[in-house]
């Protein structure tokens, strides 16, 4: 059975505790999750610029986004653990903290002008936020009721992408601000030590954008350490992620994740979606460059990441609102099998006055169409994949721990772990687009939304989650 089991000595008890948001944990949250999505996002503007620096190929750019989201994997379970030991908040400050240690470390790397240091400085940024996310996450749904943790988590994510779509121009400002690249064939004739010597100007573009970015962490580690928020939510499964130990006795102790469906479902669509979403991200810079998409140079194409991230962020803002009328599956499927039609249209398209022609294909519409949207309809299909992605992931999230109860903390790191999607599909897609070029690499992007959308239709099936409540039944 289902029992309701409240902690006399928490905040809120005596009151309608699970009838309101907790605002000021709330704007907290959304500013983690801001930091998280500028950081997450700059990842799309480092890659070519290392591609280039360091004559990269697909496959080599993207262990870029290998080391950095197979921290995820590797560092979520101690953020469940850190969660479990210390509570939320000092987990989330030890998680600014090493976010710090990482972006430091592009200091050296840049230097230096080696590669392998620029993917050891990513690796311990990535760690930082995964312990950050794993306790950031699970607090956000249990701030406020059950029923409506769906549109708290799609807001807070929404600031996720205010960061995400601010990032590339912070990064075509700084980072890919007009230092001349040289051509292969004239780097090919550098002695040694000159294109070391060009390799460190080219790298010194990233120095003080992250020794700022360190600077406001350590800030922001330091003001949450400083505020008191409320330890617990008056709810024992909260109170278990909240103040360790608490109502352990009460709580049924032979459950195990992976006996979880949902739980494991919803793991997989993270791994699906994250792969999806940061496959896209890291290739659309190269991908709008090419001659048969929209040959645009770095620094104009880095702009134009603007639209998919922006994309993002007013899609999580209008899901935030949808959410407290539409069933989260439902909105789920629905955003999924658009964006699969999406990135099917860029994979089969070319630029409007490409190898087609404009009217041979459109008429007149075409014609107007080129000259409001000057640029290929591959590209900009692809940029309008960023609004479906919106809710995705804080709706999968949602899903994937309902109801977990005592198991909320381990589900939540399960959920993290499977962010290494970002690490894994990125490498496969590079390894395509190497081989057959970016756009057949579509077609693993593709897959991944394909099942995205089974499981949010699917979801459509369970009960409504519950409310304060603690499952004890023998499942």
């Amino acid at each position: 059975m289902a029992v309701p089991l409240r902690n006399p000595s928490a905040p809120g008890y005596g009151e309608d505790y699970n009838s309101r948001t907790d605002f000021r944990a709330m704007s907290m949250a959304t500013t983690l999750m801001f930091m998280v999505g500028f950081l997450t996002c700059l990842n799309d503007v480092i890659i070519p610029h290392l591609k280039s620096i360091f004559e990269l190929s697909y496959t080599e750019a993207m262990l870029v986004q290998f080391a950095f989201f197979t921290s995820y994997f590797v560092f979520s379970y101690p953020g469940g653990m850190l969660v479990d030991k210390y509570g939320y908040k000092k987990t989330m400050v030890a998680g600014l903290l090493v976010m710090a240690a990482g972006a430091a470390g592009f200091v050296p790397a840049s230097y230096f002008a080696v590669y392998i240091i620029f993917l050891g400085a990513l690796i311990i940024l990535a760690a930082g936020m995964t312990i950050v996310q794993v306790s950031v996450n699970p607090y956000v749904t249990v701030i406020g009721p059950a029923n409506t943790a769906s549109s708290r988590l799609v807001l807070a994510q929404a600031f996720n992408s205010v960061g995400t779509f601010i990032a590339p121009i912070i990064g075509a400002r700084f980072i890919l601000r007009g230092i001349g690249q040289m051509e292969p064939n004239k780097l090919h004739s550098l002695s040694a030590a000159a294109l070391q010597s060009y390799r460190e100007v080219q790298a010194s573009s990233v120095r003080m954008p992250y020794i700022g970015m360190a600077a406001v962490l350590v800030l922001l580690a330091a003001a949450l350490a400083a505020i008191k928020l409320k330890t617990t939510t008056g709810v024992s499964q909260h109170t278990q992620d909240f103040r360790p130990g608490a109502f352990a006795e009460a709580l049924d102790t032979s459950q195990s994740i992976w006996s979880k469906p949902w739980l494991i479902g919803g793991a997989l669509g993270i791994f699906t979606y994250v792969g999806a979403e940061v496959s896209i991200g890291s290739l659309l810079v190269n991908y709008m460059g090419e001659k048969s998409i929209a040959n645009l140079p770095e620094n104009q194409a880095a702009q134009y990441l603007m639209v998919y991230w922006g994309g993002a962020m007013l899609g999580r803002f209008v899901g935030s609102a949808l959410l407290q009328k539409i069933k989260t599956g439902l909105l789920l499927g629905i955003v999924a099998i658009v964006a699969l039609g999406l990135v099917i249209t860029s994979m089969n398209s070319h630029s409007f006055t490409g190898v087609y022609g404009t009217t041979k294909i459109f008429g007149y519409v075409g014609g107007l169409a080129e000259t409001l949207v000057p640029h290929s309809l591959a590209m900009w299909a692809l940029l309008a994949v960023g609004f479906c992605n919106s809710v995705m992931f804080p709706s999968i999230f949602t899903m994937g721990i309902q109801d977990l109860g005592s198991l909320t903390s381990k589900g939540s790191s399960l959920m993290i772990a499977a962010i290494v999607g970002g690490a894994i599909i990125p490498l496969a897609v590079g390894k395509l687009a190497d081989l057959h070029g970016p756009q057949h690499a579509l077609i693993l992007p593709i897959l991944c939304y394909i099942y995205i959308g089974f499981y949010g239709l699917a979801n459509l099936r369970r009960p409504p989650a519950h409310d304060g409540l603690v499952a004890l039944s023998q499942e």
